[in-house]
């Protein structure tokens, strides 16, 4: 019987890496597993496993396993040898979100594959602009997509019209007629700046002459004078003139300061809507 020596196993292994990247070198006399012994924080290596096959078949990876069981050659592993898996992660709840500060509907029904009207019908949403900072929303998509709101919309806005004071029925005109104006403008061409932040303030309340047909935004985004289209998820469209710039859209680049009457404002003060710039 020949006996080979330590110093031949280099020579021996080395040509059989080469040819044969990522398969098993077995020991010389092979070490029978025990295909009962598997749990899932432990592998017994059998013939024809390779370093990547096991990974893949247990939910991991091959550096994992290596680092793991201290393999330093990720091609060699040996019939029977046992491998170490790490633990599976904790499965996170799928079935909630709690809307962070900067979250639109949409945003979170494509980072869950759902559309914005199978999460606004999940949740009893009348109005996809409209979320709030801790709310928990279903994340199971229902079966028909949410009412369209438009009607709704267009109806309490009559309803409020008809109940403002001869001052407010006044200012509504003046912004009626500036929006009119605007919309001539959209037969040019427009920029898309994105999604932005809308907050709301009432100029009358704070003292101000300016009016409803403006904007406060980030004058380094926005300039004075610069004309803006802001169109909501639900189709309805604001065209306003930056004439100012409000604390909070100072300091936040992607936030405009709506100018709008006590009495529209949306309750919960804070919408997200498409902006362009109109040339």
């Amino acid at each position: 019987m020949s006996i080979i020596k330590k110093s031949q196993l280099a020579w021996l292994f080395t040509p059989a890496l080469a040819l044969l990247p990522g398969t098993i070198l077995a020991q010389g006399h092979e070490v029978k597993a025990d295909t009962n012994t598997d749990t899932d924080t432990d592998y017994t290596v059998k013939t024809g496993d390779t370093l990547s096959k096991i990974a893949l078949d247990k939910n991991t990876t091959v550096s994992d396993l290596a680092t793991t069981n201290k393999i330093a050659n990720k091609n060699l592993i040996i019939v029977g040898q046992k491998l170490k898996l790490k633990a599976a992660a904790p499965v996170a709840d799928n079935t909630t979100y709690t809307v962070k500060s900067g979250d639109t509907l949409s945003q979170i029904a494509a980072d869950n594959n759902m559309t914005t009207a199978q999460l606004a019908a999940a949740n009893n949403l009348s109005n996809a602009d409209l979320i709030l900072v801790g709310q928990t929303l279903k994340l199971t998509a229902a079966a028909t997509p949410a009412p369209a709101t438009t009607a709704t919309t267009t109806t309490q806005t009559n309803s409020a019209a008809a109940t403002n004071t001869t001052t407010q029925k006044t200012t509504q005109a003046a912004t009626t007629t500036s929006t009119s104006t605007s919309t001539a403008t959209t037969t040019g061409s427009t920029t898309n700046y994105g999604t932005f932040k809308l907050s709301f303030y009432d100029p009358a309340a704070l003292g101000s002459n300016m009016g409803y047909s403006g904007v406060a935004a980030n004058l380094s985004v926005f300039p004075k004078g610069t004309h803006l289209k802001i169109t909501l998820s639900n189709g309805t469209v604001w065209y306003r003139t930056v004439n100012d710039t409000g604390t909070f859209a100072y300091s936040n680049p992607h936030q405009l300061d709506v100018a709008m009457p006590s009495s529209q404002i949306p309750s919960a003060g804070i919408l997200y809507a498409t902006v362009e710039v109109l040339h």
